[in-house]
C-alpha cells in the first residue's frame, strides 16, 4: 500500500493490490516510471494511471528543483563537503544555493565525532532513482562503508525533496522520512527557502510538512532561531583550520594599506620594515584580522594593474608570514584582482576581501570558489572612479537597494562555487553613498538581513562586516578634516553597527575599537538574557 497526498487534494489516496505503477504529472509535464510501490496521483485529471512494473528511468522534462543534505563527522569533513559538491556538479545536479554549515551533536548514536551539515537546493534532469544512484556512488567515491545505522561516516547525503513530488517506494522515500524530527536537517533546509514563498516548487514544500505554517512553523516547533548557538545547534563559517562562531562575539580587523595613496595612512607602510611594524602593533592591540590592502579604493583613485599590485602586495605579505605574532591570526587581503587573491593564498592569506563583490574582475569569483576560502562580499556601484558620481549616488530606499544589490552578488558567487558558508557580506559604509546613507546603512543593518531573507534565508544570516572608520562622512558631521581625528566618530559608527548586527568591524585604530566592540557585546549579552529588545 502506497499513500501519496500532493498539495491542494487534502486527502490521501490509497492505492491496494498493484505491484507497480507508471505516473505522469500532467500539469508539471512529467512523464516517469516507476517499480515496487511509487505512485503519483495526476492533480490536473484526478486520477491514476497504470502500467507493468519497471524501474525509475528518469524524467523526460525540464529539470527539477532538489534539496540534498550533506553531513560529515569522519576525517576531514570541510574538505569531503568540497569534494561532494564537486561531484555533485560533474554528476548533473547544478547547484544554485548553499545554506549556512552547522555543526552540530550526533543524534540516535552519540558515541562519536560531532557532524558538520549543510544542504544544497540545485536543479537536475536525473530521474529520482537516478539521484539516489549518483549519490551513493559520490558517498563511496568518499570512503563510505556499510557500518551501523547512524554511525560515523566521512559523507552522507540525502534527497530532501525532489521537485513536487511525493515518492514511496523500497528504495526511496521523497521527502526524506526523518526530516521532520531532525533539527539538524530542517535548520539547513530553512536557509535555502526564503520569507516569501517565491514558486509553486517551494510551496509544495511546504505543505509536505503538514503544518498549517508550513517548514515554517516546523521549525518553530524544532525550536527555531532561538536554537542556533545551544542544544548542539551552531552556524559556523571556516576559516584557516578553524571554525568561526561569529555569533559569539565582535571580531575585529585592522587596516594595513601598503599604498602611497590611500585616504587615511597613505605612504606611511609601504615599506616593509614600517607595515611589520604596524602589524605588530596591530595586534598587540587586539586585531583578529589583518587587511592588507596594496591599491587605494578611496573616491576618485585610479586603478593599479594586477602586476603593479602584486609589486607591492607580495614582498611585504611574505615578510609579515614570517613574524611569530600572527600566529593565530588571520590575514585578509583586500583585492578585486583575481590574479591578486590567487597568489594571495598561495602564501597564506585566510580570506578574500573584494570591494566590488565581483563586478570589477568577474574572475575572481571562480578563483575564490577553487581556493576554498571565505569571500567578503562588498556593496559598491561603478569603481573608485565613478562611484560618487551622481548616477551611483540615487537611492529610494538605500537599505532595500543595497540588500537587493548585495544579494545578486551574493548569488552570482555562489553560481561561480564559493558556498553561501562562506561568505561574508558588507554593505559598503563610503562606498557610493552620501552621508545620510551611510548613516541610514549603519542604523539599517537589520532592515538589509530582512530585506535579503526575502529571497534567501541563508543570506540574512550571513556575518556582516562594517567598515567606517575614519571615513569622509565623519569628517564632515564632527567637522574633522584630518582623518586620524575621526576616531572617536568611528567608535560610535561601529557602535551603532554592531548593536546593530555586525559581526566584524573593520578599524585603523584597533585598541579603542575593540573596548568600544567588548562593550557592545556585553550590552548585547545582557539583552539577550534579560529578554529586553528595542
Amino acid at each position: 500500500m502506497s499513500l501519496v497526498m500532493f498539495p491542494g487534494m487534502g486527502m490521501f489516496k490509497p492505492l491496494l493490490g498493484f505491484k507497480g505503477f507508471s505516473f505522469k504529472n500532467i500539469s508539471a509535464g512529467l512523464n516517469l516510471k516507476t517499480c515496487c510501490h511509487t505512485s503519483i496521483y495526476t492533480t490536473t485529471h484526478r486520477s491514476w494511471i497504470h502500467s507493468s512494473a519497471e524501474c525509475l528511468q528518469g524524467v523526460h522534462s525540464p529539470e527539477q528543483e532538489i534539496v540534498i543534505a550533506l553531513g560529515s563527522n569522519v576525517g576531514d569533513r570541510i574538505q569531503n563537503f568540497n569534494e561532494a559538491l564537486c561531484l555533485m556538479k560533474k554528476s548533473g545536479i547544478n547547484i544554485t544555493r548553499h545554506s549556512c554549515l552547522y555543526e552540530t551533536e550526533p543524534a540516535y548514536v552519540t558515541d562519536q565525532p560531532l557532524f558538520l551539515n549543510s544542504a544544497i537546493r540545485g536543479t537536475t534532469k536525473l530521474g529520482p532513482h537516478e539521484l539516489l544512484k549518483v549519490l551513493k556512488q559520490i558517498e563511496k567515491d568518499l570512503g563510505r562503508t556499510d557500518g551501523i545505522r547512524y554511525g560515523p561516516r566521512p559523507i552522507d547525503l540525502d534527497i530532501l525533496f525532489y521537485g513536487k513530488l511525493k515518492i514511496e517506494s523500497e528504495a526511496l522515500t521523497v521527502p526524506h522520512e526523518r526530516i521532520w524530527e531532525r533539527p539538524f536537517v530542517v535548520a539547513p533546509l530553512m536557509d535555502l527557502l526564503g520569507s516569501s514563498i517565491d514558486s509553486d516548487t517551494v510551496a509544495s514544500w511546504h505543505s509536505f510538512s503538514r503544518k498549517s505554517g508550513g517548514l515554517f512553523e516546523l521549525w518553530e516547533h524544532l525550536g527555531g532561531e532561538s536554537s542556533i548557538g545551544r542544544e548542539g545547534l551552531r552556524r559556523v563559517l571556516p576559516i584557516g583550520s578553524v571554525l568561526w562562531d561569529w555569533s559569539k562575539r565582535t571580531h575585529v580587523m585592522g587596516v594595513l594599506n601598503v599604498t602611497p595613496d590611500s585616504f587615511s595612512d597613505g605612504g606611511k607602510f609601504q615599506a616593509v620594515e614600517a607595515a611589520i611594524s604596524q602589524v605588530r602593533l596591530l595586534i598587540s592591540e587586539g586585531a583578529d584580522i589583518i587587511d592588507i590592502g596594496a591599491q587605494s579604493t578611496r573616491p576618485f583613485a585610479s586603478r593599479l594593474a594586477a602586476d603593479e599590485e602584486l609589486q607591492r602586495l607580495i614582498p611585504i605579505l611574505e615578510a609579515i608570514i614570517q613574524i611569530p605574532e600572527v600566529k593565530g591570526k588571520l590575514l585578509s587581503v583586500d583585492t578585486f584582482y583575481a590574479d591578486v587573491a590567487l597568489e594571495a593564498v598561495k602564501r597564506g592569506v585566510h580570506i578574500v576581501n573584494d570591494v566590488s563583490g565581483g563586478q570589477l574582475d568577474p574572475k575572481i569569483l571562480t578563483v575564490v570558489g577553487e581556493l576554498g576560502v571565505p569571500y567578503v562580499v562588498m556593496h559598491m556601484r561603478g569603481d573608485p572612479t565613478t562611484m560618487q558620481s551622481n548616477e551611483n549616488l540615487q537611492y529610494e530606499d538605500v537599505c532595500k537597494q543595497v540588500a537587493s544589490e548585495l544579494y545578486a552578488r551574493v548569488n552570482r558567487a555562489e553560481l561561480s562555487g564559493i558556498p553561501l558558508w562562506r561568505i561574508i557580506i558588507d554593505p559598503g559604509v563610503g562606498f557610493s553613498k552620501k552621508t545620510e546613507h551611510n548613516l541610514k546603512l549603519l542604523m539599517g543593518l537589520s532592515s538589509i538581513r530582512r530585506e535579503m531573507g526575502k529571497k534567501s534565508l541563508a543570506a540574512s544570516y550571513a556575518p556582516i562586516l562594517v567598515g567606517p572608520s575614519r571615513k569622509r562622512f565623519l569628517g564632515e558631521i564632527c567637522d574633522r578634516t584630518d582623518p586620524v581625528e575621526r576616531d572617536p566618530a568611528t567608535i560610535a559608527a561601529v557602535t551603532a553597527g554592531i548593536l546593530g548586527g555586525a559581526n566584524i568591524i573593520r578599524v585603523h585604530n584597533v585598541g579603542f575599537n575593540l573596548d568600544a566592540a567588548k562593550f557592545c557585546d556585553a550590552l548585547l549579552k545582557q539583552r539577550k538574557t534579560s529578554g529586553i529588545y528595542v
